[in-house]
């Protein structure tokens, strides 16, 4: 493993800035220095006049992401920028910008992958990706937008369904809840995902801009209509992380065992 390695790449494809989360041999799990790399990417998607859509994709082809880097989270390190908080998870779940976004998925997209993929506008999916919120089984919760997220993108009982029992559905199954916008086969994702980012680039740029802040309520850089979501979901983060079930479903996982919950 090359420890030198950038926790993610960003890349200029003509219009199109592609930013790929680059820690294949962690599942590309979302550690403090990914949500740096991603964030300022964002930032300079959002300035640069030449860029007008961006791809978040990951490295290799067993994960687009599988969430945080759960190891990190047990040695109490966090996984967020710290000189930008505001940015939310991964740099981006709480970081709007103009510029059409698309994740382009392979693999598996779970906990904070599948985050990653709801605070997106577009997604396409390999067919071998999986998608789900398993954050219940481990004595979290989605915190990075995923319950209040999902049931706003999907039937709403099939996204309870979802959160609650934490079990994940495959490419086809998220194609037909319109999770995704389509299914591409493996190895091509990347591919459909720059043909598509190029042909919203063949539009005037600040049109498309302007109608994607109306169409998700972006007011100077924020969505207020989120505002009450994320208070309420920062309150319950805390009394979740501040419980004796938190502190074990982490190291249950650290240590690859059952967890035995007591509901503390």
């Amino acid at each position: 493993m090359n420890t030198a390695e950038p926790a993610a790449l960003v890349e200029q494809h003509g219009h199109v800035l592609v930013i790929t989360l680059n820690r294949p041999h962690a599942m590309n799990a979302v550690n403090a220095d990914v949500s740096a790399v991603v964030g300022e990417a964002l930032v300079r998607a959002e300035e640069d006049l030449e860029v007008r859509a961006v791809v978040l994709t990951g490295a290799g082809t067993r994960a687009f992401s599988a969430g945080a880097d759960l190891k990190a989270v047990s040695r109490g390190e966090q996984v967020t920028d710290i000189r930008h908080p505001e940015w939310g998870f991964a740099g981006y779940v709480r970081h709007p910008i103009s510029k059409p976004t698309i994740a382009a998925v392979n693999g598996y997209a779970l906990a904070g992958g599948m985050e990653l993929v709801l605070a997106s506008d577009l997604a396409l999916a390999a067919e071998s990706a999986t998608f789900g919120l398993p954050e219940v089984a481990r004595g979290l919760l989605a915190g990075a937008g995923g319950v209040f997220r999902l049931p706003e993108q999907i039937p709403t009982k099939i996204a309870m369904e979802l959160i609650f029992t934490g079990e994940a559905i495959d490419a086809p199954c998220a194609l037909s809840l319109g999770l995704v916008n389509r299914v591409v086969p493996d190895g091509t994702v990347l591919d459909a995902a720059l043909e598509l980012a190029e042909k919203i680039s063949r539009n005037a740029p600040l049109a498309v801009q302007a109608s994607k802040r109306v169409a998700t309520g972006q007011t100077d850089g924020t969505v207020p209509a989120e505002s009450d979501a994320w208070l309420r979901n920062a309150q319950e983060v805390a009394l979740v992380k501040a419980s004796q079930d938190f502190k074990e479903g982490t190291s249950a996982f650290v240590e690859k065992r059952q967890p035995q919950w007591r509901a503390r």
